[in-house]
C-alpha cells in the first residue's frame, strides 16, 4: 500500500518515461516519411500527463518517497505550462526541422526526456532529486544542440555548452556537499530546520561552511539561469543551435529553472535570506546592465534574444532576492510570461525561415509589414511586451516585480532595474521601426502551415489579452507558491 500512495504523486513522470521508451522502439518502425505518426504520439503523451496532473492533484502538499518528491499546487501549474511550452515548441518547430532533415525521432524522443528532467527539478525536494532532473535535462539538450551533425557552428555551441555545463553541475555539487556537511541532511526541509535551530551535526551552528556552500549553490543555480558572470555559454548556444532547440533551451527550461532555485533558496536556505538575496542583487544588476547593453550591439536576432535573456533573468531574480511570498509570486509570474513571449519570438523567426534560410538577422525584417501586415502586427505585440510597454503582459510582469522589490525596501534597485528597461526598449523597438518604416530586403512569398500561423496568432494575441487581464494569471502564480514554498 505504501508502495502505490509513493507513486501516485509521480504517476506523470511514470507515464512520461513509459510513452518515450515506447516512442523510442516504435520509431525504429516507422518509415523515414511517416515522422507525423511519432510527432502525433509526443503530443498525446504530452497531453496524457497534462490530464493526469490535473487528475491526480491533491489539496496541500504531498511527499513521496521518503520526502524525496513532492505533489503540491506549484509544482502542478508549472508542470501544466511545462507541457504546454513543449507541445508550443513542437508545433512551431514541424516545418523548420523537416526542411532541413532533423525532424527526427531522437530529435521528438530527447525532447521527452527533457521535459521528464524539467518535471523531476519541478517537484524535487531533496539536493539529489533536484540534481538527478537538472542532469537528465541538461544531457538532452547538449544532445540536441548537437543534432546537426554537419554543422561547425552547431557543433562548437554544444561542446561549450557541455564543457560549461560540466563546470557549473560541478559547483553545484559541490556546494550540495557542503550544506550535507554542515547540516546533516539532503532533504530541504531538513536543511531548513538544521540551519533555524542551530542544531548541526557538530553541535555548533558553523556559518563560514554554510555560506561557503551557499556561496557554490547560488553560482550553479546561476549558471542555469544564465546570469551574468555565468553567462558565457548564453549567447553561442542561442545563436549556433537550429532555432528549435533554441526555442526549447529559451522556453520551458525556464520554468524548471525558477523552481529549482525556488526549492532551494525558499524551501532549503530561508533562513540565510540576508546572505543570498545579497548575492542575488549583484547577479541581477550585473545581468541587467550587460544584458541590455550587450543586446543594442548585436545584428543577429538570435543573438541579440540571448542578451534580452540575460537582462530578463536578472528581473526574475529581483522577485525571489525581495525575500517575501509576494517576490516568490510575482517571480513566478515573470517566468511564466517570459516563457509565453520567448515561444512567440522564435516562432515568428521559425515562421520567416525557409529552406536554405534562416530569417535571424535584423535585416530580415525590415519591411515585414508590406510583406505581410498581420505577421508584423503579432511582432510588435511581442516585441511591446518584451520591452514593457503597457497594455501588453510583459509590463505587468516588470510592474509586479518592481511592486516586490519597492515592498522589500530596495527603492534604489528598483531605480536600477527601470533606467536598464528603458535602455532595453530601445532594441526592441528597433525591430518595430525596421518591419514598418524600412524597404524590404526580399519580396520573397512567406510560405507557412495554417497550425503554425494559427498558433503564432494565438500566442501574440495571448500576450496582449494577458495584459488586459492580468489578474487571473497573477492570483493563480500568488496562491501556488503561497501553498506551496511553506516558510516554514
Amino acid at each position: 500500500m505504501d508502495l502505490i500512495t509513493d507513486l501516485m504523486p509521480a504517476i506523470p513522470e511514470i507515464f512520461l518515461l513509459v510513452m518515450a521508451c515506447v516512442i523510442l522502439i516504435a520509431d525504429l518502425l516507422i518509415r523515414q516519411s511517416g515522422r507525423l505518426v511519432t510527432y502525433m504520439l509526443v503530443l498525446f503523451t504530452l497531453m496524457g500527463c497534462a490530464l493526469i496532473t490535473v487528475g491526480t492533484h491533491e489539496n496541500g502538499v504531498v511527499y513521496a518517497f521518503h520526502g524525496m518528491f513532492v505533489d503540491d499546487l506549484m509544482s502542478d501549474v508549472l508542470k501544466l505550462l511545462t507541457y504546454m511550452a513543449v507541445a508550443m515548441m513542437l508545433v512551431y518547430s514541424r516545418q523548420y526541422l523537416t526542411v532541413r532533415g532533423l525532424f527526427s525521432g531522437e530529435f521528438m524522443v530527447l525532447t521527452l526526456f527533457a521535459t521528464l528532467g524539467m518535471m523531476v527539478m519541478i517537484s524535487a525536494n531533496h539536493f539529489l532529486t533536484l540534481y538527478l532532473g537538472l542532469e537528465l535535462l541538461s544531457l538532452c539538450l547538449y544532445a540536441m544542440v548537437a543534432l546537426q551533425r554537419d554543422s561547425a557552428i552547431a557543433t562548437e555551441a554544444a561542446m561549450k555548452y557541455f564543457i560549461l555545463g560540466a563546470l557549473a553541475s560541478g559547483l553545484l555539487l559541490y556546494g550540495m556537499s557542503m550544506l550535507y556537511g554542515a547540516t546533516g541532511s539532503l532533504e530541504l526541509g531538513a536543511v531548513f530546520h538544521a540551519i533555524q535551530s542551530g542544531t548541526m551535526p557538530s553541535g555548533h551552528t558553523n556559518n563560514t561552511l554554510l555560506v561557503f556552500g551557499l556561496v557554490f549553490v547560488v553560482s550553479g543555480l546561476a549558471f542555469k539561469l544564465g546570469v551574468v558572470p555565468f553567462h558565457m555559454w548564453v549567447p553561442d548556444v542561442y545563436h549556433g543551435a537550429p532555432t528549435a532547440m533554441t526555442m526549447l533551451i529559451g522556453s520551458a527550461p525556464k520554468l524548471a529553472a525558477f523552481a529549482f532555485t525556488a526549492r532551494i533558496l525558499v524551501e532549503g536556505l530561508q533562513p540565510l535570506v540576508q546572505q543570498w538575496s545579497g548575492m542575488l542583487i549583484i547577479l541581477s544588476i550585473a545581468s541587467m546592465a550587460l544584458g541590455n547593453i550587450t543586446a543594442i550591439a548585436q545584428t543577429n536576432l538570435k543573438r541579440m534574444f540571448a542578451y534580452s535573456t540575460i537582462a530578463h533573468m536578472g528581473f526574475l531574480l529581483l522577485g525571489l532576492l525581495s525575500g517575501g511570498l509576494e517576490g516568490y509570486g510575482s517571480a513566478m509570474f515573470y517566468a511564466v510570461v517570459y516563457v509565453l513571449m520567448s515561444l512567440g519570438t522564435f516562432g515568428m523567426i521559425m515562421l520567416m525561415s525557409r529552406e536554405g534560410f534562416e530569417a535571424d538577422t535584423l535585416d530580415d525584417f525590415k519591411g515585414l509589414n508590406q510583406r505581410s501586415p498581420w505577421l508584423a502586427f503579432l511582432m510588435l505585440l511581442l516585441m511591446f511586451s518584451m520591452a514593457g510597454v503597457p497594455p501588453t503582459v510583459g509590463f505587468y510582469a516588470k510592474f509586479s516585480v518592481l511592486n516586490a522589490v519597492v515592498q522589500a525596501g530596495h527603492i534604489w534597485l528598483a531605480v536600477v532595474a527601470v533606467l536598464f528597461s528603458l535602455i532595453g526598449a530601445f532594441y526592441y523597438l528597433r525591430i518595430v521601426k525596421l518591419m514598418y518604416f524600412d524597404a524590404p530586403e526580399s519580396r520573397a512569398p512567406i510560405i507557412f502551415g495554417q497550425d503554425t500561423v494559427l498558433l503564432i496568432s494565438v500566442n501574440s494575441l495571448g500576450v496582449l489579452l494577458l495584459g488586459l487581464l492580468p489578474n487571473a494569471l497573477m492570483a493563480v502564480c500568488a496562491v501556488s507558491v503561497r501553498q506551496s514554498l511553506l516558510l516554514h
